[in-house]
């Protein structure tokens, strides 16, 4: 059983939001220290930001406006990091989290539905979620019909749409940072959330970490850290936020990995 949801899902708009502030964060700076949260929905858009470096409001808002396509109001609240938190990667990259992280191989069923619903996003680009389970698809995609959706191998045991068309998208409902890990991570889920934050989190890199070497061996990852440790895994922290960043760099960015996650 799995459930995946589209880049235009108001969770994963919140998300895309998040991870393109820290892209910007980026250009702006090597080793940007942030973390923001986004809270999106009926055309308001509430970020809030614990950053070092000063990122105005005109960059945020119009980062949201270009996600979510609609005008929205846009309220940005930027705040300093913590000065013991600060103090922590003073000198040295170290672990920025305390944290339990594991990384899963992808399922066959995971990768299945994960490349059906990026086929079906392709065509149709709007909010969708989607559920398989035993082979039998639950399919909720707003603006497109049964009939929109008959060039894709639906059987009649599948279920599409079960109240009929409807309207999605952050006009009629809500999207929260991070809420949708389960479609980001699949069996990998465990404490931190994986956007809105740069790559000193462990949240973020140590996540991505697992993910990649439990594909490259085909076993479960369990890593577990504390804030300002130096080394995971037998290697040291700087290297595992090396690998995150090649790999967030591989994609296009973390506003990229916000679109689909991990699977």
């Amino acid at each position: 059983m799995f459930e995946k949801v589209n880049p235009s899902h108001p969770d994963k708009v919140a998300d895309r939001i998040a991870g393109a502030i820290v892209d910007y964060a980026y250009t702006q700076d090597d080793n940007p220290k942030i973390a923001v949260e986004v809270l999106v929905g009926h055309n308001y858009c509430h970020v809030i930001a614990e950053t070092s470096i000063h990122i105005s409001s005109d960059v945020v808002t119009n980062i949201a406006k270009r996600i979510t396509k609609e005008s929205i109001y846009v309220d940005y609240l930027e705040v300093a990091q913590d000065k013991h938190l600060a103090f922590n990667q003073e000198g040295k990259i170290r672990c920025g989290d305390n944290g339990i992280f594991k990384g899963v191989p992808i399922t066959k069923e995971q990768a299945f539905l994960s490349g059906f619903v990026r086929g079906v996003y392709e065509q149709f680009p709007s909010d969708g979620k989607y559920i398989i389970n035993d082979h039998k698809l639950i399919m909720c995609q707003s603006k497109a019909s049964k009939d929109m959706l008959k060039t894709f191998s639906i059987s009649s045991e599948d279920i599409i749409n079960p109240l009929g068309d409807w309207t999605g998208g952050v006009s009629v409902d809500t999207g929260a940072t991070n809420r949708k890990l389960g479609s980001d991570m699949g069996d990998a889920v465990t404490g931190g959330g994986l956007h809105g934050k740069d790559l000193s989190k462990a949240d973020v890199s140590v996540n991505i970490y697992a993910h990649l070497k439990a594909q490259e061996t085909g076993n479960v990852i369990k890593l577990c850290c504390a804030i300002g440790d130096e080394e995971i895994d037998g290697k040291p922290y700087e290297e595992i936020v090396d690998i995150a960043k090649s790999y967030i760099k591989l994609i296009g960015g973390f506003e990229k990995l916000a679109e689909w996650g991990l699977i």
